[in-house]
């Protein structure tokens, strides 16, 4: 024997039904506070304040950059005043 049983309900309505509390405030109060938490750190994700942010530490850093994507492109070697060890 095989009883089938449909209700149409919404989730709120099914939660009400079982009991269960209800989590719309808390999962709004959270939304809405990783919507600032994002919005606030946007600028460090930048593509300006990343680059301004690497360089920052080592005067040198933006040549090693620069000699890496002239290798990885293949547009030759090194610069003249770079020795080969």
């Amino acid at each position: 024997m095989k009883v089938n049983i449909e209700i149409d309900c919404t989730p709120l309505e099914a939660r009400q039904f079982f009991g269960l509390p209800d989590v719309a405030p808390m999962q709004t109060a959270v939304m809405e506070k990783l919507q600032q938490q994002v919005l606030s750190n946007i600028e460090k994700v930048s593509p300006e304040s990343l680059i301004q942010s690497w360089f920052t530490f080592d005067p040198k850093l933006a040549e090693r950059f620069q000699d890496m994507f002239v290798a990885m492109a293949g547009l030759g070697g090194t610069r003249s005043g770079d020795k080969k060890k």
